[in-house]
């Protein structure tokens, strides 16, 4: 296994020279100095409408064109099956306006998803008079996505299924491939997966079943999720790609062409440099759930064991009889601002509200990505002992 160079690391990103130490990647991680090179060259040198045959035209097309191939590389793709958008929830709310399905239909929604995977299918449903089931984990400790769930809920009318890879809260590892299994045993029906929380902690190979860099987003569609999408393109378009049926005039120039420095950042040798980062954030992982784990006055939201095949490195948790949002901004007070954590909901309200029963304050969230080290996470339980006292 390839030795994890946590400097060299450091040194791609640029807002890491700054005192401030970043806790919250889960809402969106930092950009490397290479992307932003690449963007900054594109809009000074290339930032021409798309399709034109004079000279830096032919450039700009040939810079959209492998940023886009670049994509599709990342988690071995066609680029006729990928469409890169501005969020996740843009390119789902496309898809649900692209998918015919006959009323009475039913559709499986996971209610621990962020609203992304939730709000564009009870809108679907609402248009096109279909059924909602709701896929809820039976427990409220450490509640969990199982494929043996499933066959209660599936059914011959089952026309979708949505869940979430690992979610943005628990940060918990859920079982694609049984998952996508389990549904593929109902003739023609879908599966929307949601990986936004875990793209950037691990390798991802849909044929086997994110990125730091700018804030763009991709959603990949297999063979038979390809032919359900219906365009939402010009009539005069071809719709044989879903870049043609979703795309609608095409994702952002300067952001696409930053793609190949992204995945240029891991190297001859990818696999590698994705199983020395696992490494590097089960020891991320690990120092802080193994304070959490000795404290009675915090719960941990989702799975206390620090195993990197069970979790990612964002861990959530609630503090007996301290608000989340006080927790949160005694640390700010604490750390002068330069310590970033995060209190709330983060957009999966239902997981929050109706499956852990916080209500409005949620969570205390840490999110952590490679180029934390575990320095920053021994300062930032300094913190914590101080909010808390020492256990």
């Amino acid at each position: 296994m390839t030795t994890f160079d946590i400097v060299s690391a450091r040194e791609s990103f640029p807002a890491l020279k700054q005192s401030q130490v970043f806790f919250d990647n889960a809402g969106g991680s930092q950009t490397l100095g290479t992307v932003i090179d690449s963007i900054c060259n594109y809009l000074s040198k290339t930032n021409v409408q798309l399709g034109a045959s004079y000279a830096v035209g032919q450039k700009s097309n040939a810079l959209y064109s492998a940023g886009f191939e670049a994509a599709a590389k990342y988690i071995n793709a066609s680029p006729d099956n990928i469409v890169l958008g501005s969020s996740t929830t843009q390119l789902f709310r496309n898809l649900s306006s692209a998918l015919q399905f006959p009323a009475g239909s039913e559709l499986v929604i996971s209610s621990i998803d962020h609203e992304a995977n939730i709000a564009s299918w009870l809108d679907l449903a609402k248009r096109r008079n279909l059924v909602i089931k709701w896929w809820t984990p039976k427990t409220k400790e450490n509640p969990k996505l199982l494929a043996s769930d499933l066959p209660e809920l599936l059914s011959s009318k089952t026309v979708l299924v949505t869940c979430t890879h690992a979610s943005n809260i628990l940060g918990t590892i859920h079982d694609i491939k049984a998952i996508a299994d389990a549904v593929h045993t109902i003739p023609g029906a879908l599966l929307c997966v949601d990986a936004v929380a875990y793209a950037p902690h691990r390798q991802i190979d849909v044929k086997a079943l994110g990125v730091y860099g700018p804030h763009i987003s991709m959603l990949y569609a297999s063979e038979h999720g390809l032919q359900a999408t219906a365009s939402l393109g010009h009539f005069f378009n071809p719709s044989r790609t879903l870049d043609n049926k979703l795309g609608l005039a095409g994702a952002n120039y300067e952001l696409t062409s930053s793609i190949p420095s992204v995945f240029n950042y891991f190297g001859s040798s990818p696999s590698e440099k994705w199983a020395a980062i696992e490494k590097h954030e089960g020891e991320l992982q690990g120092t802080l759930l193994q304070y959490l784990n000795t404290r009675t006055d915090v719960t941990i939201c989702g799975e206390k064991d620090a195993d990197t095949k069970k979790r990612v490195s964002t861990i959530s948790f609630v503090v007996k009889e301290k608000k989340s949002k006080d927790f949160v901004e005694k640390v700010d007070e604490l750390s002068k601002g330069e310590m970033g954590i995060r209190w709330g909901g983060f957009y999966s309200n239902r997981l929050v509200n109706e499956v852990l029963g916080l209500g409005n304050d949620g969570v205390v969230r840490v999110s952590m990505v490679h180029y934390n080290t575990v320095e920053e996470v021994k300062k930032l339980l300094g913190l914590f002992d101080q909010v808390l006292g020492k256990a």
